[in-house]
């Protein structure tokens, strides 16, 4: 009889490393599907779906993405606060004006799944508008996206 066990890593066993990753003049989509590929450690031999054996994130620059298309003027995000006529309505463009990290925390943010898990793993991502940060002391890795 084979012994068809499923390898589920201990909590001591998962090590966790600190990345950086800069955005200038990188798309957007294209970055924030590969932040939140490794903040959820799906690019780990030892990803669990229900552990959390992600890294930690730093994304410099998010000022300076770009986007294709038209997107900077038909791209909208939307808030809702629940009143009456209380729908907030701000382009891309108009985002990066105003906070330009939200754009980025965003597109991040939604491609990682609901819950407390999801709680767990967008606490660990980092986004600056310049390219300064303040976490040298982790001694983050350069990642290349």
């Amino acid at each position: 009889m084979k012994n068809n066990k499923t390898y589920v890593p201990k909590l001591d066993e998962i090590q966790q490393k600190c990345y950086v990753v800069d955005a200038k003049d990188k798309i957007l989509g294209r970055v924030a599907a590969k932040v939140a590929h490794v903040l959820r450690g799906k690019h780990k031999a030892m990803f669990t779906p229900h552990l959390d054996t992600g890294d930690t994130v730093i994304v410099i620059n998010a000022e300076k993405i770009r986007v294709t298309g038209k997107k900077m003027t038909d791209k909208i995000y939307k808030r809702y606060s629940g009143y009456r006529s209380g729908l907030k309505k701000v382009a891309l463009g108009d985002m990066l004006q105003i906070a330009p990290t939200q754009a980025m925390q965003l597109a991040i943010s939604r491609m990682i799944p609901d819950g407390k898990l999801g709680d767990q793993i967008r606490r660990r991502v980092r986004v600056y508008a310049g390219d300064q940060h303040p976490h040298q002391a982790q001694k983050p890795i350069p990642l290349d996206v």
